[in-house]
């Protein structure tokens, strides 16, 4: 059983990528957790749903589309962290420093609380007046939060299966396999292939298959270098899910040179013109590719300053509040990026060898005072010519500064980050352009914000094209490469954090109070887990990592939105039978049975919490105030009257602190008071910084007068505030989105040839329109054309995409269990039978069924009773007839044995061929591609039907071998022995 279903991303205009895998046996794995540019919690209700019955999480891009809302799920969903979570190591580095820059720019990403959630508090404020939807904040991670987060995903590397554990309240994964292939697009982006049973699902979402500067293409064909036939892990499988934003895309002619001189050109004008260049991108994944060209290009024009348009006349800047990080990570990854970055960095650690060592004892990467003779722009991200700005004071100190510039800025949709402080700067001058390099499509919002500027750049810009083009200026080059936006005034509105004020502070006691009191009522001896640092009611701290290992498995996800749904006129918090569930048996009077009947999970055994004991890594936590002698708790007491009396406590180390305590800790003061602020969450620490320098590392130098914004940490609310800007800049728009378009569509999913197809990811008429393409390509519906079914569902529709079988189930006899001569393929028992199928007789099965049936009442009489309630007497007994298999008659076993073939199982890989053989005596090593060469006499290949082919040969043994014996003699064993090691990698089941 393979079931789809699309949480977020399908048939919709907003990027956000979430889908749910269901597998037999009740398996459910999630990929992806994203989010858009709204931040609406409301879209994450389904996702809190069906996180108690998860198995895994994996993860496939590190951009807010992919796991946006990956840190808001740990942070407010507490059994989300208990669930083994999978992804490479650049998509959990630069996811980290993406969601980190996300919190630290916009309070949008806390998440407003619904409306129906503060409503059911409002009951003990009658002071309170109805005047709509507060927008009062949840609390965001912190950046430290956010790392710990990142910590708890699993590493997997690309071509390796790996079978994953599953979540403590998944069932059993039953041989689960999982392996990751690289999708281009992003550092690190992974296709997931899923083998479970007989079901392979590929799950291929944004992925591009050409080469670019730091990515290699996707792994459809062999990676780097490529091939003609799409490998075997990803070929004919059971499913193939593939996005289809970029469908209706049309690549540009001349590809990626013709894409990067479009992108410096319209660099290279204004700068002549003396204006400045803007560039929004993401902050971790695609900025790689747009830095390291700006970087390439203004290495290569060194000394053409006096050239007019030279890009070495402009100044150049990265502009992202976790940029320094970003990099430094990317330095430690280059083995994940195109074979051309891995050169680059060799060649430079050529000539640092060929100096003879002269910067022995210094960080690789920095450059020092007296290595002006040195060239190091081979080491890759280690820039000469960009500036990395981490703070809003640098950007305007920046942009302030004379002459032309050009700054790359999060993020690409110009709702959040330093693009939208640099464009507010630069928009009264008509020299100034901004390029955008990516569609930007419109995102459905539910909250008062106006359309994004980022949409509306990118509508004027299409707007002014067809305009062009319907002009007949259209020779074959875009008309609007540039369009001026003059007389354009934008409404923007700017979201902001405050402090509560007034009622809303009660308010939001109340709904921390109720909301930790559902989750009590829902997990019997369980510790609080909301976020209690701005709630005056209860001053219990907590970490989302201890009560997530205390919760009820079935019931914790919902805790934070179940409230909508409850009504003060019910029993206790207002929770319905229904909703209890099988806790009904300890949260009801007199209830003693519950119906388990087509039930899974826990829901089928009895509701026993097992208290458990607080422990570390070290064993159980030790109270040493249990343990003190009658003088110590003598002096304890004194010092506790001392301190009544006005003397100041002082805090030790690892001792909880009150809202309003403060105190000394390590030597460094902490304060917590009223004003609920501390350091910046955003801020990274001095030795991040430190290792995340630009080329002039004179960050240190202004520290100290480059004071940020303290961001509130209490409770808070969102508050906009509306402003026209008139728009004179100019707009420029570049393809640097690095997925698929149409052409690649249409060549690999032909090669691919799945079974069934599942689009997602992409809007309305871009789904449509390659459902069509690909129903004319792979001629689905004609069964004789081997046609087959493809599925364009949209958001919660769930899909069927099974592997068409045709199973039933039989019973074997006892005599034939006892002849079955069981093999182990992998971990999987494989046996052939050959046996005479049985009919049962139906007469024992029924008066068993109408034993069953039948009960003793009361007095004593018998009487007939429904188990099922209500079913029809006339209908079919519940229990069907199932027939047996048992052994041939020794009169038909003749016949039968001339039918039975033998059956080879199983898979061999040629790599493990190879060590096989090596340690067998044998030489062995491949030679070309596909084919290993085993004592220069036998070669052994594998075609891509997976069929294995032995060829024997002596003419690498020339005359004869050692001892006189012929070389004929000598390859004739060497044949054998490796059919023979073939063999033994194999299940040879025969019939009979």
């Amino acid at each position: 059983m393979f079931n789809f279903t699309p949480l977020l991303g399908a048939r919709s205009t907003s990027p956000a990528s979430q889908s749910l895998l269901e597998l037999d046996g009740g398996v459910k794995i999630l990929i992806d957790v994203g989010w858009d540019d709204s931040f609406d919690g409301d879209k994450l209700e389904e996702l809190e749903k069906h996180i108690p019955t998860l198995s895994l999480v994996l993860l496939t891009h590190a951009t807010k589309a992919h796991l946006g809302a990956f840190a808001h799920c740990c942070k407010h969903f507490p059994l989300f962290t208990r669930i083994p979570i999978y992804a490479t190591n650049p998509v959990i580095s630069l996811g980290r420093t993406l969601l980190q820059d996300i919190y630290a720019s916009t309070p949008l990403a806390s998440t407003v609380i619904p409306t129906s959630a503060l409503s059911e508090s409002t009951y003990s404020l009658p002071s309170v007046p109805d005047k709509g939807n507060p927008n009062i904040l949840l609390q965001p991670p912190t950046y430290e939060e956010i790392a710990g987060y990142f910590s708890l995903i699993n590493p997997l590397k690309y071509s390796q299966p790996h079978q994953p554990l599953g979540s403590p309240f998944s069932p059993p994964l039953n041989g689960l396999s999982i392996s990751a292939y690289s999708a281009g697009h992003t550092l690190g982006g992974t296709i997931w292939h899923i083998q479970h049973g007989l079901e392979s699902i590929v799950y291929a979402v944004d992925w591009n298959q050409a080469k670019e500067h730091v990515l290699s293409g996707a792994a459809w064909l062999g990676g780097a270098g490529g091939g003609a036939e799409v490998i075997e892990q990803l070929r004919r499988p059971t499913a193939l899910v593939c996005s289809t934003k970029g469908a209706e895309r049309v690549a540009i002619a001349g590809g990626r040179k013709k894409r990067d001189d479009m992108l410096l050109g319209m660099v290279r004008d204004t700068i002549a013109n003396g204006g400045t260049v803007l560039i929004p991108s993401d902050s971790s994944a695609r900025i790689l590719e747009l830095a390291y060209l700006l970087e390439d290009a203004w290495e290569k024009e060194t000394g053409n300053i006096a050239e007019n348009g030279s890009l070495k006349s402009a100044r150049l800047f990265l502009a992202s509040r976790t940029c320094g990080l970003t990099m430094r990570y990317a330095r430690s990854m280059l083995e994940w990026m195109d074979s051309g970055i891995v050169k680059e960095l060799e060649s430079a650690g050529a000539e640092i060898t060929a100096r003879g060592g002269r910067r022995q004892g210094r960080e690789f990467g920095r450059r020092g005072d007296n290595d002006e003779d040195l060239n190091l722009s081979n080491v890759p991200f280690d820039f000469k010519h960009i500036k990395l700005l981490e703070r809003r004071s640098q950007v305007t100190r920046a942009i302030a500064s004379s002459g032309p510039k050009v700054i790359l800025a999060s993020d690409t949709s110009l709702e959040w980050g330093f693009s939208r402080e640099v464009i507010g700067q630069l928009a009264n001058n008509s020299r100034n352009l901004i390029i955008l390099t990516d569609r930007i499509a419109a995102t459905p919002r539910n909250s008062p914000l106006n359309k994004g500027l980022g949409e509306l750049l990118w509508q004027l810009w299409e707007e002014r094209k067809a305009a062009a083009t319907n002009g007949g200026q259209s020779d074959g080059v875009d008309p609007a490469r540039t369009i001026d936006s003059q007389g354009l005034e934008a409404a923007l509105d700017t979201a902001k954090a405050e402090p509560l004020t007034g009622n809303e502070v009660a308010l939001y006691q109340q709904y921390l109070a109720r909301q930790r009191q559902l989750q009590n009522t829902l997990q019997p001896d369980t510790n609080a887990n909301l976020e209690a640092s701005a709630d005056a009611v209860d001053d219990r701290s907590s970490t989302t990592s201890e009560s997530s290992e205390e919760t009820d498995v079935e019931h914790q996800g919902k805790a934070l939105k179940i409230t909508a749904t409850l009504s003060h006129q019910r029993h206790k918090l207002g929770l319905s039978d229904a909703e209890l569930g099988i806790n009904i048996l300890l949260r009801r009077k007199n209830v003693h049975d519950f119906d388990v009947r087509g039930k899974k999970g826990r829901e089928k055994m009895y509701p026993f919490v097992a208290k458990r004991r607080r422990a570390d890594e070290f064993g159980e936590l030790i109270r040493p105030e249990e343990y003190l002698r009658a003088e110590e708790r003598e002096e304890q007491a004194e010092k506790e009257e001392r301190i009544g009396k006005g003397q100041k406590k002082e805090i030790a180390v690892g001792q909880k602190r009150k809202w309003d305590d403060s105190g000394a800790v390590g030597g460094r003061r902490l304060s917590n008071g009223a004003s609920g602020k501390r350091r910046r969450t955003g801020d990274i620490t001095d030795g991040e910084r430190f290792m995340s320098r630009g080329a002039d590392g004179d960050e240190g130098a202004e520290s100290s007068e480059d004071e940020e914004e303290v961001a509130n940490q209490g409770p808070s609310k969102l508050v906009f505030t509306t402003e026209t800007l008139r728009l004179n800049f100019k707009v420029g728009f570049v393809d640097f989105s690095g997925l698929h378009d149409k052409r690649s569509l249409q060549m690999l999913i032909p090669l691919i040839r799945p079974r069934k197809l599942i689009l997602v990811g992409g809007g309305e008429g871009e789904t449509l329109s390659l459902a069509s393409d690909c129903r004319r390509l792979l001629g689905s519906g004609d069964s004789a054309e081997g046609g087959i079914d493809v599925f364009t569902p949209t958001i919660g529709q769930v899909v069927n995409a099974s592997v068409d079988t045709s199973a039933w189930t039989v019973k074997l006899s006892k005599s034939l269990v006892k002849r079955l001569h069981w093999q182990n393929v992998r971990g999987l028992g494989v046996v052939a039978i050959t046996g005479r199928l049985e009919g049962m007789p139906a007469t024992p099965i029924d008066e068993v069924e109408n034993a069953k049936k039948k009960i003793k009442t009361a007095n004593g009489n018998e009487a007939s009773a429904d188990i099922g309630g209500g079913a029809d007497p006339n209908a079919e007994p519940a229990i069907a007839a199932v027939p047996v298999l048992d052994v041939v008659p020794s009169s038909m076993a003749g016949a039968t044995r001339s039918v039975a073939q033998p059956l080879h199982v199983g898979d061999l890989r040629l790599a493990d061929l190879r060590k096989i053989m090596q340690a067998s005596g044998f030489s062995a090593e491949f030679r070309g591609e596909g084919t290993l060469l085993i004592s220069g006499s036998v070669a052994v290949r594998k075609t891509g039907t997976g069929k294995i082919e032995v060829e024997s040969s002596d003419l690498g043994l020339g005359g004869g071998g050692a001892g006189g014996t012929p070389a004929s003699k000598i390859s004739e064993g060497t044949f054998y022995a490796v059919k023979r090691k073939i063999y033994e990698g194999l299940a040879v089941v025969a019939g009979g």
